[in-house]
């Protein structure tokens, strides 16, 4: 496996997959550092919400469930 080379900020996140970034924060809450959902350490005390590659698959992954449980919901 190859390490990792960039690291996409939320706001990025956001930005590549065409979504508001709460949205982003609300399908990342349940991910783990192994789905490629990481903390970034800056000089805040909160640090900043960041995203591998991998990550970002995963979020589209997310994202697709998301959609699709939005459509279900709207047919009953």
């Amino acid at each position: 496996m190859a390490g990792i080379s960039r690291v996409f900020t939320a706001a990025r996140a956001a930005k590549i997959l065409g979504v508001d970034e709460d949205l982003i924060w609300e399908l990342s809450d349940g991910l783990d550092p192994e789905d490629g959902r990481l903390w970034i350490l800056d000089d805040t005390e909160e640090g900043v919400l960041g995203f591998t590659e991998f990550g970002i698959e995963t979020l589209r992954g997310c994202l697709e469930e998301h959609h699709d449980a939005q459509r279900t919901r709207a047919k009953e």
